[in-house]
């Protein structure tokens, strides 16, 4: 079942009046989660490290927090609908705006001497910190519009496909639905993003930029498949704290299958 969007004062369907403050409280920290798994993703992904199975490829590590994304992004589809799902995918956007803004002026306010710790330190100076502290926050923009592009066609056909599913399914077979998104969203992130960075930023050959492109989403592929049993889970989890029953999915089945 996936509740509507409530009015100010009402309840959403299934949910009493006396849970609906939980119903919003729900949301928003799987909301919260979904903004700081997006940051995390555009700060920590600078760094590569070396992909398992195959040590002579590079792989960034947003990967290991950035699939998360669309996990919470299906949870959110299945309980709250493809609305809230897509203004969560709107703020996280913004908010990752936000901290660009935030990345570059603590990049351009003057270091002190006293970030200097002392005799033994890296870096004698703060000029030299002020050089390691740029090489892991810098963000270049042909990287920053890539990713944020990827983003944006990615979490949106994510949540557009989520649906077509569900109603193809008729709100059966959750793992088709998580499965069939992402896998296809994983491909439109991964083209979109590869193909700035590799053919714009880098230029690349074009068959070189394709044969990367596949290994990196082979490995998108896998993270995917494994986050089955987690949605199964994130759903039965937030219907329970809202107070949902397994009963009345039976019920929501059988009426749909009668009309």
């Amino acid at each position: 079942m996936t509740y509507e969007e409530p009015g100010h004062d009402a309840a959403p369907p299934g949910v009493d009046g006396n849970t609906y403050s939980r119903y919003e409280r729900v949301y928003l920290l799987l909301a919260a989660t979904f903004v700081v798994l997006l940051v995390l993703t555009n700060i920590i992904g600078i760094k590569l490290f070396q992909a398992p199975f195959k040590p002579e490829f590079a792989l960034t590590t947003g990967i290991l927090v950035y699939p998360l994304t669309f996990l919470i992004t299906d949870i959110v589809s299945e309980i709250y609908g493809k609305k809230r799902a897509d203004f969560m995918v709107a703020v996280g956007f913004c908010m990752s705006m936000l901290m660009v803004l935030v990345v570059q002026v603590a990049l351009a306010v003057e270091p002190h001497d006293y970030w200097v710790p002392g005799k033994g330190a890296f870096y004698d100076s703060a000029a030299g910190y002020q050089t390691a502290f740029e090489s892991v926050f810098v963000l270049q923009g042909i990287l920053l519009f890539g990713s944020m592009s990827a983003y944006l066609c990615a979490q949106l056909c994510d949540n557009w496909l989520y649906h077509f599913w569900k109603e193809l399914t008729k709100g059966r077979h959750l793992w088709l639905r998580n499965n069939g998104s992402t896998w296809v969203s994983q491909l439109v992130d991964t083209a979109v993003v590869n193909s700035i960075l590799f053919y714009v930023g880098f230029g690349m050959e074009f068959w070189q930029g394709v044969q990367i492109m596949a290994t990196i989403y082979v490995y998108k592929l896998v993270i995917a498949a494994c986050d089955t049993p987690f949605i199964y889970l994130g759903v039965f989890l937030v219907k329970r704290a809202l107070g949902y029953s397994f009963s009345q999915d039976v019920q929501l089945a059988r009426a749909e299958g009668a009309a």
